[in-house]
């Protein structure tokens, strides 16, 4: 029950972190300067994409833990 807790507490921090990132992208889909080449490079709202996906990818390996920690103990 705890960990049906814990992973919901995880999936809607993902969803959080998914939202988030869809709002640097449609910034940066709409800025001229995002358009140049290389831009992504010295962009401030890339990096937070980049750092967001990041704990994104941590949250779904936690859930994924999780996950496989329950179905453990349903065979037990």
């Amino acid at each position: 029950m705890v960990r049906n807790m814990s992973i919901t507490k995880f999936e809607e921090e993902k969803d959080e972190l998914l939202d988030q990132i869809e709002g640097l992208e449609e910034k940066c889909d709409t800025e001229e300067k995002c358009q140049e080449e290389g831009a992504c490079d010295k962009c401030e709202a890339y990096t937070k994409i980049e750092d967001l996906s990041t704990k994104v990818e941590e949250l779904e390996n936690k859930i994924e833990d999780l996950m496989g920690k329950d179905e453990d103990e349903d065979e037990d």
